[in-house]
Order: structure tokens, then C-alpha cells, then sequence
């Protein structure tokens, strides 16, 4: 009833508030060449079906002024260069909208230009398994709640298992799979409560609101990406308002939030910060029956500063605090079995310097630092027994050198260096325990300072073969000190234009990625173990419907060598138990004769937003195995096999916008409980005769959104509200034991969550 008592709320300030003379702003930004990075002068720029726009000058910037307040789709049009249509762009009363574009050169002839470029201008010059999403796409998404991981939940590339976390996997592979990078700095993870060693985690760190945009590549990736076997995010952050000051206050799922920008040194510079802090504990005591709540704040800036025309730094720093308390009276309450204390630290900083070579080339040359401080003390609930004390220190240092020259029109090359070294110390205990397999395991004490070194180069090739093929080749090599392995990974691309509504390309690569240093600590002899390593195969299909959809049919084969296993597990894969059991246990051996592999088949059809509609459907069909010691294939944990999802909203008018998402997926595989004997025990007992053979029920969800924008003479509001789980489906995300009460229990995903959120813009 509140929340009904808010829409009405919101539609009398609409009427109230509703302006009588027109509000008005205007659109700024930048235009560049993709190749060199430098300022293209003339660029066409204009209001896609208005007569409205305005031309770069001699610095490539453009202005547009005195356009009414709503959402845009602007073009960018030069000769010799595919055009670009970028959509979403919101237009606000007495401010600034910076959008930048980047245009790339082509061979093609000008007719085909028109209908390849547009929306879709990424399919040439971006490598397979790639797709974008703006700022705006990821805030306005049902369910998102501005988390730029939980978009993603929609991709047909990614698993659905539990809704309440934005962790995600990817074709078959683990969570410690995925790579994230934040203006070509590596971030561990862009998650609160992250999981130690892994991308598993609660609730995102970044603000969206900073975000320029986001690429997900789910395979096939450039060799510029090392130590990571399944994906790859690119995200990169807008740079402060170079004009003038300007603030906004945030209240939404995420907690509450307050955020500045400007410029400084005459708008040789600009920067902007912002801070955010939860409020879960009045959420979860509201929806969830009173389940502890964690609580955190995150803080996040960017600094950036031109030194002249040719060079650029910038400084970014991401910063979150995790706290997690709960005792023991409130553990036998909500019948959790481990209670106790867990304090999480993150930060990463660092610099990002931009050198512009001339008109064949420019480098991106980032130093940065990353601080993963934990510290954390669990108790078993049934006994007050002692379960596990951790406090870590993780620090890496990293250096990362990407360069692109641009030979001629046809031939292009990248090549580039990175170096990791990490100081870490590890001082964890695992205590005597019932393992979930019926064994006792003794008291494990693990307390090590880790130090090591990575070091690795690339090159890539980029030939251009008549107008229609484009070859892109090259490899890595990388050396682990700690391993002393020297690796080498090639990988290949081949685009193939049919037409110009219609390409096929090819990819396959190497692959290889280190064991996280939390298990390489627990002993010498993993030393010894070889590299876990995957050969990636991809075969694309892309076409054109029309301007603004895209049709995109992919295949893919993922073969898995040289992953750890336990022989005292022998049915057990190492890489998923950070999701089943929530964290990385104690192994005093390890092989490395484990094998996997993922195959499947994707479809999407996105829709752009060119004038009212826009949206998503797609569906997939995958199989995830691993061989266990035995011999014996089984199914991973994250074998969905049949998902589908759809996507959509409509923009009534300036002011109103409504959304909506469906997902479903096939029930994951698990392991079931020996019901006798957990009974015996008093713990959970899996039974390892059916390791992964029973499957959940399957997983559907309905989120629906409506936004309402106020527009004011000097500020800006934006309310919403979005529903999650509309129709209140109860998503098993997994069963585990009650040791508070002995008895088998169900964990389930979110009930219908009503999410509301206001941003006030000044």
C-alpha cells in the first residue's frame, strides 16, 4: 500500500510541478578517430529525424544547444568512416550532456556504410562474443538495480542460479573465471562481499551514473587478456563535467548515495566522486524474515587531466568496506548453521596515462595497486564449536602497456606488456570439522606470505583483405615465476562480410589462467601443478533485420585440460566448490588431471532504441561437464541447459518509461543429501553416487519497471519503481542442512520485492 501511496505521490508532483515555459538543454562532447585517438575536425553530428545538429570544429568538440528536455538519438556521420547512431541520450532542464564518440575508418563502399554503421558499427571492429551496453541501458534494466553485473543476467551466455547474489557464470566456467577491467585497469572484483579467490559476490561496487559504457566478451577474446579462461568485462568511466559543478542524491536498492563533478585548471581537467552506503538491514527485516543483514559503503572517484594535446592521465580509485555480524542468538533465530564476524577491505588505485603517437597510433599505459584486506572469525551454530579464522592481506601491484598502430588502411598491428606482483599473507585456520562427505577433517593451519610474479606480452595482427575479409591473428606468451612455466597462447579471428547487412566470423584461441593464491598457499607442492588451460571455438553468424535490429547466432566449443582435483574428493570438481560451499576449503593435495568442457548454441535479436520500443530475446542450449578422478563424466553446477530470456520498454513520452524482463532457465544440477545419515550426523551428508544428477526446478522470473522523470527549471528528478518477481515464483537456488533443527531445508531466491529509488540532480 505505501508504495501505491508513492506512485500517487509522484503523479500529483508531475501535475503540480509541470512547467509552463519549455526546459531546455544541451548536448556536448567529443568526436575522435577509434585508431590514433585523435580529434576529428567536421564531423557531421545531428538529431537522428530532426533537422536539428552542429559540426566539430577544429578540435573535434560539438555543441548542441536549446534542445527540449527528453531522450535522443544522435548520429555521427564523416567521410571515410563508418557512422555511428548512438541511442538514450537524455537530454536535461539547464544541463550538459557529454557524449563522446569514437569513429572508425573503412574500406566499405558508402552505400553499404548507411545500413552497416548506425547502431550496430561494433560488429567489425569487435571481437567475437562481444556486446555493449550504455549507462542508460544498464540503470533503466528490471532487476538491475543499477548493477552493471546483474544486466547480464539476461545474456544467453550466462547461468541462472540464484538471483540474490551478481556473481555470474559464464559457458560452463566458474566465477573465478571472469576478468574485470575499469579504464584498462584490472579490478579483482566489482562486487561487495566478494568470495575469497573468485568473482562471486553480493551486490556491485561501481556507480553507474559514472559509467559510459560496458563490453562483455563471453569468449574468443583478444590476446591483450591473459590469466582468465571464460570472459571478459571492459568498463569504462565518463570523465567529469568539464563546464561546470554539478551533484545528485541517490536513494535505491543499493543503499543511499550522494555524488559531485566539475572541472578545474581552466577545464584542463575534470573530476568527480561519489559515496554510497546501505541500508539492507531495513530490507532484508522487512522481505527476507528478519535475515542478518550485511553492511557496507563503497567510494569511488576519477581524476583527469590533460597535459597538452597529446597526453592525458587519469586517476581512478575504487574503495568498499564490507561488514558482516551476526551472533549466536540471532544465528539459532533464523536457523542459520555458522555465525560470526567477517570484516571485508578493497580499494584499487591507480593511474591511467594516454599518449597520442600522431595519426598512426597512441598508447594506454595504467599503474595501479589493489588492496583485498579480510578478516573474519566463524563459528558452527549446533556446537559453538570454532569453524574458521582468516585474516588476509592481498596486495597486487600491476603494470599494464597497450599500443595500436595503424600501418595503412589495411594493415594494423596491437602489441603490448603487463606485469602483476603480488605481496600476499595468508593466516587462515580451518578448524576439526565434519566434512559434507563424512569425514573428519583435522585442523588446518595455513599461514604463509606469498609472493609472486607474472609477467606477459602480446601482439595481434589486423589485416583487412579486399572489403569483405578481416584476419585478425596473434598470441601471447606469459611466465609465472611461481610455477616457473613459460605459456604461450595463440589465438585466431576471421570476419567474413556476406553483405552488408550480413557477416559470419570464426575464432578460436588459447587459453590459460593461474590458480587463485589462496590454494597455491595451503602448499609448497602445488608448484608442481600445471596451469589450468581451455581452447576456445566459436563460430558467429550476425545479420541486420533492419537499422536498428540485430539478428546474432553463435556456436561454441570450450575444452577444459589441466584443472586441480582432490583425490580425497575423487568426485568433486575443485573450480565449483566456491559456489557450492561458498568458499575455497583446505586441500593438502591436488592434481592437475581434471578435464571439462561446455558446448553450445546462442541466439539473440536485439532491438536499439530508434524511436519508442526497444529490447532483447534470447534463448540458448548448452551442455557443462567435468571428469571426475574416477573417469566418470558429470554434469557442472552451472548446467542449465535451455535458457530464455525478453527484454523490453517503451518510452511513452519525455517523462514516462516503462520496462519489463522475463527470464527463465532449466533447473542447475546438484548433489542430494543421504538423508539417514545427515539425520546420524547432525550435518549434511551429500550423496556422492548422485554427484550432480538430480536437477533444481526450473527458474522463471517477471521484473517490471516504470520511471518518471521531473523536470524543473534549474533540476532534475528521477523516480521508480520496479517490482521483482512480479508474480512471487519461489526460485529454489539449492538445499542445504538446518544443523539448528536437523532437517533438510530449501534455499530459495528473492519473494516479490517492490525496489523504489529517487536520483535528484542539482
Amino acid at each position: 500500500m505505501r508504495y501505491k501511496f508513492l506512485f500517487i505521490v509522484v503523479f500529483l508532483c508531475s501535475v503540480v510541478f509541470s512547467q509552463q515555459k519549455p526546459l531546455t538543454g544541451t548536448i556536448m562532447g567529443k568526436v575522435y578517430d577509434a585508431e590514433n585517438k585523435l580529434p576529428l575536425p567536421g564531423v557531421n553530428v545531428y538529431i537522428k529525424d530532426k533537422s536539428i545538429g552542429a559540426s566539430t570544429d577544429i578540435d573535434g568538440n560539438f555543441k548542441i544547444e536549446n534542445l527540449d528536455v527528453g531522450s535522443y538519438v544522435i548520429v555521427f556521420s564523416y567521410i571515410g568512416y563508418t557512422p555511428i547512431t548512438l541511442t538514450d541520450v537524455i537530454v536535461k532542464s539547464n544541463r550538459i550532456t557529454f557524449q563522446d564518440a569514437d569513429l572508425s575508418s573503412t574500406l566499405l563502399d558508402m552505400d553499404s556504410i548507411v545500413v552497416t554503421g548506425g547502431y550496430y558499427s561494433e560488429i567489425d571492429v569487435k571481437p567475437i562474443g562481444t556486446i555493449e551496453f550504455s549507462s542508460e541501458e544498464i540503470r533503466r534494466a528490471p532487476g538491475s538495480a543499477g548493477d552493471v553485473s546483474r544486466i547480464l543476467f539476461g545474456l544467453p551466455s550466462v547461468a541462472k542460479i540464484n538471483d540474490g547474489k551478481s556473481s555470474f557464470m559464464v559457458r560452463g566456467g566458474s566465477p573465478i573465471e571472469n576478468a574485470f577491467y575499469v579504464d584498462n585497469i584490472e579490478i579483482s572484483n566489482i562486487n561487495h562481499f566478494a568470495t575469497q579467490g573468485s568473482s562471486d559476490g553480493f551486490f556491485g561496487i561501481l556507480n553507474v551514473d559514472f559509467i559510459k559504457n560496458i563490453t562483455f566478451s563471453a569468449g574468443g577474446f583478444s590476446p591483450a587478456y591473459g590469466d582468465k579462461l571464460s570472459s571478459i568485462m571492459e568498463i569504462n568511466l565518463r570523465e567529469g563535467n568539464r563546464s561546470e559543478f554539478e551533484g545528485q542524491l541517490n536513494l535505491n536498492f543499493g543503499g543511499i548515495g550522494a555524488q559531485y563533478e566539475g572541472p578545474f585548471d581552466n577545464k584542463k581537467g575534470s573530476f568527480f566522486i561519489s559515496l554510497n552506503k546501505s541500508y539492507l538491514d531495513l530490507v532484508m527485516k522487512t522481505f527476507a524474515n528478519d535475515y542478518p543483514a550485511p553492511e557496507y559503503y563503497d567510494l569511488q572517484t576519477k581524476v583527469v587531466y590533460d597535459l597538452n594535446d597529446k597526453h592525458k592521465i587519469s586517476f581512478m580509485d575504487v574503495f568498499a568496506n564490507d561488514n558482516y555480524d551476526i551472533n549466536y542468538d540471532k544465528a539459532i533465530k533464523t536457523e542459520l548453521n555458522k555465525y560470526g564476524k567477517t570484516k571485508y577491505i578493497t580499494n584499487t588505485a591507480g593511474f591511467n596515462w594516454q599518449f597520442i603517437w600522431g595519426k598512426f597510433g597512441y598508447s594506454n599505459t595504467s599503474f595501479s595497486h589493489t588492496i583485498n584486506y579480510r578478516d573474519a572469525n566463524l563459528n558452527e551454530t549446533k556446537s559453538n564449536d570454532k569453524f574458521l579464522s582468516n585474516k588476509t592481506t592481498e596486495n597486487k601491484f600491476s603494470f599494464r602497456n597497450l599500443n595500436f598502430v595503424k600501418l595503412d588502411e589495411t594493415n594494423k598491428i596491437e602489441f603490448g606488456i603487463e606485469s602483476k606482483y603480488t605481496l600476499n599473507d595468508f593466516d587462515y585456520t580451518f578448524f576439526e570439522y565434519l566434512d559434507e562427505y563424512g569425514n573428519i577433517q583435522p585442523t588446518t593451519i595455513t599461514d604463509k606470505k606469498l609472493n609472486t610474479l607474472n609477467f606477459g606480452g602480446y601482439f595481434i595482427y589486423n589485416l583487412t583483405l579486399f572489403t569483405d575479409f578481416t584476419l585478425s591473428f596473434g598470441g601471447r606468451v606469459d611466465y609465472f615465476d611461481y610455477t616457473k612455466e613459460l605459456l604461450f597462447s595463440p589465438r585466431a579471428t576471421l570476419i567474413y562480410r556476406l553483405s552488408s547487412l550480413t557477416s559470419i566470423s570464426a575464432s578460436t584461441g588459447i587459453y590459460f589462467q593461474n590458480l587463485p593464491g589462496l590454494i597455491l598457499a595451503q602448499s609448497d607442492n602445488f608448484k608442481e601443478i600445471s596451469t589450468p588451460k581451455a581452447i576456445h571455438y566459436v563460430l558467429s553468424f550476425s545479420h541486420l533485420l533492419n537499422e536498428e535490429t540485430r539478428l546474432t547466432i553463435e556456436l561454441y566449443q570450450k575444452d577444459y585440460s589441466y584443472l586441480p582435483v582432490d583425490p580425497q574428493q575423487p568426485n568433486n570438481f575443485l573450480f565449483d566448490e566456491v559456489v557450492t560451499s561458498g568458499i575455497f576449503t583446505a586441500h593438502s593435495q591436488l592434481q592437475s588431471s581434471g578435464k571439462a568442457y561446455s558446448r553450445g548454441i546462442e541466439a539473440i535479436i536485439q532491438k536499439k532504441l530508434a524511436k519508442d520500443f526497444y529490447g532483447m530475446i534470447s534463448a540458448s542450449y548448452s551442455v557443462a561437464k567435468y571428469k571426475d578422478i574416477t573417469g566418470n563424466w558429470k554434469n557442472r553446477i552451472y548446467d542449465n541447459r535451455f535458457n530464455f530470456n525478453i527484454e523490453g520498454g517503451y518510452k511513452l513520452n519525455s517523462e514516462w518509461e516503462f520496462s519489463t524482463r522475463f527470464i527463465y532457465a532449466g533447473g542447475a544440477p546438484y548433489t542430494p543429501f543421504d538423508i539417514a545419515l545427515s539425520e546420524q550426523y547432525n550435518k549434511g551428508i551429500i550423496d556422492m553416487s548422485k554427484a550432480n544428477a538430480v536437477r533444481l526446478p526450473s527458474y522463471h522470473s517477471l521484473n517490471i519497471r516504470a520511471d518518471k522523470r521531473f523536470y524543473f527549471e534549474k533540476t532534475n528528478l528521477v523516480v521508480f519503481l520496479s517490482i521483482w518477481n512480479v508474480y512471487n515464483h519461489e526460485n529454489v537456488s539449492g538445499y542445504s542442512w538446518n544443523e539448528v533443527n536437523n532437517k533438510l531445508a530449501k534455499e530459495v531466491g528473492w519473494n516479490t520485492i517492490p525496489v523504489f529509488g529517487i536520483e535528484y540532480e542539482f
